[in-house]
C-alpha cells in the first residue's frame, strides 16, 4: 500500500463533493462524514450513515455509539487512529431514518472505491443494515462474529458483522458479545497476517 492513501482518500472526499450522489440528503446535512483513522488500515469500520452528533461534526461514530467502540478499541489496546471508520451513505439521513435503497446504492461505487484505497485485511460491519450491504439474507443475531469472504465490487473481502454499539448501550450482554466478537477479530486479523509473513 502506498504512502499516499490519505491523499486518494482526499481526492474521493472531493469526487464526492463533486459528483454530488445524493443531492436531497446534501441539502439536510451539515456535512459529508468521509470517515477518518489510519488510511492503511487493516481493519475497517463500517456503519451505516452518520447520525446527528456526526453530521454537526463531519467524524464519524462521535456519539454515544462512538464511546462504546472506542472503549472495545481500548481494550484492545488500540485507539481509532488504528483503524479506519466509516459509513455506508456519507449523509445525515433526515431525523436518522435508516438510509434509502436507493442511498446506498448511490454511495456503493463510491465505498467500493474507498475500500479499494484502504485494501484492509478486514471489514467490520456494525449493525445489522451496515451487514445486510455486504452479506444480504442473513440474521446479524446468527452471524455476529464470524468472518464472511464475499465478493465487493471486484474482488473478494473479510466481512465480520458485529452488533450495533447502540444495541451495545441498551443491552450489557450484546455489549459483552461486541467486545468478545472483536477480540476474535483481532486474532483472525493477526493470524492473516502471519500467514502472508
Amino acid at each position: 500500500m502506498s504512502i499516499d492513501s490519505q491523499a486518494r482518500l482526499d481526492e474521493l472526499e472531493a469526487k464526492i463533493l463533486q459528483a454530488d450522489p445524493t443531492p436531497e440528503l446534501r441539502l439536510q446535512a451539515n456535512s459529508l462524514v468521509m470517515g477518518e483513522g489510519d488510511p492503511n488500515a487493516n481493519i475497517v469500520f463500517i456503519g451505516e450513515a452518520p447520525g446527528k452528533k456526526e453530521d454537526l461534526e463531519g467524524r464519524p461514530f462521535v456519539g454515544a455509539s462512538g464511546r462504546i467502540v472506542n472503549t472495545m478499541l481500548g481494550e484492545a489496546e488500540m485507539d481509532r487512529g488504528d483503524v479506519y471508520i466509516t459509513n455506508i451513505v456519507k449523509y445525515r439521513p433526515p431525523n436518522n431514518r435508516d438510509p434509502l435503497p436507493s442511498e446506498k446504492a448511490a454511495f456503493l461505487p463510491l465505498l467500493i472505491e474507498q475500500l479499494n484505497i484502504i485494501d484492509p485485511k478486514v471489514v467490520i460491519t456494525l449493525g445489522r443494515i451496515s451487514m445486510e450491504y455486504f452479506i444480504p439474507g442473513e440474521r446479524i443475531s446468527t452471524v455476529h462474529g464470524q468472518p464472511r469472504q464475499v465478493m465487493f465490487g471486484d474482488h473478494e473481502i473479510t466481512v465480520v458483522p458485529l452488533f450495533h454499539p447502540a444495541a451495545g448501550l441498551r443491552n450489557g450482554k450484546i455489549r459483552q458479545i461486541m467486545t468478545e466478537d472483536f477480540q476474535k477479530t483481532l486474532q483472525y486479523v493477526k493470524d492473516l497476517t502471519t500467514s502472508e509473513d
